[in-house]
C-alpha cells in the first residue's frame, strides 16, 4: 500500500522528520498538533481553552489538506500536562466536533513540545476516491 504525505502552510509545519499527515487508503494518520500559530510558529498567548482551539484548529487545517473534515475523525488522542484542565479541553471538543463524537484518549503528560499544555493527534477516514 502507498503512503501519501499531507502538507499544508495552513497548520505548522512539521518540527521533525514527520509528516503533518499520511494517507493510507481511506486512512489518513495525522500527526499530534500542538497550540502553534501557523503564521508565526509560536504557542498561541493564553489559557488551555485558547490552547486547546488553536490545537484543533490547526487539527481541522490538515484534515481539509487531506480532503476531509473533522466530521470524517474516528479517533482522537488528547495529550494535557495538566489533567485538572481535563473539562476545559472536554467542553472546547465538544464545541469544535459534532455527534457522533469520534473515539478518545486522553493521557496526562509530563511535557510536550515548545512547553505546550495540550496536544492532539487523530486518525481520519475517507472515502475511496
Amino acid at each position: 500500500m502507498s503512503r501519501t504525505p499531507i502538507q499544508t502552510d495552513a497548520a505548522p509545519a512539521a518540527i521533525g522528520p514527520y509528516s503533518q499527515a499520511v494517507r493510507a487508503g481511506e486512512l489518513v494518520f495525522l500527526s499530534g498538533q500542538i497550540p502553534l500559530d501557523p503564521a508565526t510558529g509560536e504557542l498561541v498567548a493564553g489559557d488551555i481553552r485558547a490552547q486547546a482551539m488553536q490545537a484543533f484548529a490547526n487539527l481541522k487545517a490538515v484534515c481539509a489538506a487531506a480532503g476531509g473534515s473533522l466530521d470524517d475523525v474516528v479517533r482522537v488522542g488528547l495529550y494535557l500536562t495538566d489533567l485538572t484542565q481535563f473539562a476545559t479541553v472536554n467542553a472546547v471538543m465538544s464545541e469544535v466536533f459534532t455527534p457522533p463524537y469520534p473515539a478518545r484518549s486522553t493521557i496526562e503528560v509530563s511535557a510536550l513540545p515548545k512547553g505546550a499544555g495540550f496536544e492532539v493527534d487523530a486518525v481520519m477516514v475517507l472515502k475511496s476516491r
